[in-house]
């Protein structure tokens, strides 16, 4: 009978509207953005962005080669830039630093593009995710001695061939786009479906009850908790169904939105960016505790920062 309750209690209806709404918004974004950026790569462009990054690799320890998995990564997304990289001779401190990087400024375009829909200035999150990724990289190569050995990988996936000619490269850049949408849609309508259950159920309201010790300190108020968990959870590209429907509802100022984007810009997709990086034979819980512990830090700066500021 308790079950039968809470099941007629659940908005179905509404959640699945939700979900369904929040995939045509994405993927008028996930859509071009892929295309256009799929299409790039093999374009004059693409080898600009290799020779103008070339210079940069040896102050932060890295061969001329790193380019290639740090452009793709902040074009297209990390799977792309650890494809890249499982194919080079690179020493366990190299794929660190490459990983700790990327872990801080990937997928710009369409992270990028979320954030301008939600209200949040894309110079100032690509300018503070690169600054970030950089710093971090300077930190880690000036600061550590070791890892000088070949890294060795768990697995490399098979090589696809290339697309020859401007048909074949279009229908790529089609057949990624339109995958982007399917994979887009199988995780944001059932995530949308779970937050309505969790909301009609009282689980949120509870969970922003705990997480209100760890959100004041940060600048954000508790009603942010749902918004914050959805983005450490399932990340920038893939919560952003959460962060959307929530910033809908909740009306968030513009202090809290840009402290909480700053600091998921940071920190996101905490299990899937962390576990991704462990076929390439580094431990991963180090870049785990550095992403966590930077967002944390950083937002409690910008946060006081901004308090001072703006006293009232």
């Amino acid at each position: 009978m308790g079950l039968t309750k809470v099941w007629r209690r659940i908005s179905w209806r509404e959640g699945i509207k939700s979900g369904l709404r929040t995939t045509w918004e994405l993927g008028k974004i996930v859509f071009p953005v892929t295309l256009i950026v799929s299409i790039l790569q093999y374009t004059m462009i693409y080898d600009a962005l290799l020779s103008g990054l070339t210079p940069v690799m040896a102050l932060i320890g890295l061969p001329n080669e790193a380019a290639i998995p740090l452009t793709l990564g902040n074009l297209l997304n990390l799977y792309a830039a650890i494809g890249a990289m499982l194919t080079m001779d690179l020493t366990v401190k190299q794929v660190f630093i490459l990983a700790l990087m990327l872990g801080f400024s990937h997928g710009l375009p369409l992270e990028a593009a979320i954030c301008r829909k939600i209200g949040v200035s894309v110079l100032l999150v690509v300018s503070f995710r690169i600054t970030l990724a950089l710093a971090a990289a300077f930190a880690v190569n000036a600061l550590w001695s070791g890892g000088g050995e070949i890294a060795r990988y768990g697995f490399v996936p098979a090589a696809e061939a290339e697309p020859s000619g401007w048909v074949e490269i279009l229908l790529a850049g089609l057949q990624a786009a339109v995958s982007g949408i399917i994979q887009l849609a199988v995780i944001v309508i059932p995530v949308m479906l779970m937050i309505q259950i969790l909301k009609d159920i009282g689980v949120l309201e509870r969970f922003a009850q705990l997480m209100r010790p760890a959100m004041q300190p940060l600048g954000i108020a508790p009603r942010g908790a749902v918004t914050m968990a959805g983005g450490l959870i399932f990340g920038l590209a893939f919560g952003a169904g959460v962060i959307i429907e929530q910033v809908r509802e909740q009306q968030f100022t513009k202090r809290e939105l840009t402290l909480m984007i700053l600091f998921l810009c940071v920190c996101h997709a905490v299990i899937e960016d962390t576990l991704i990086f462990i076929p390439l034979g580094i431990n991963v819980l180090p870049l785990l505790l550095i992403r966590l512990t930077a967002a944390i830090l950083l937002t409690l700066l910008i946060a006081r920062m901004w308090r001072s500021r703006n006293p009232s």
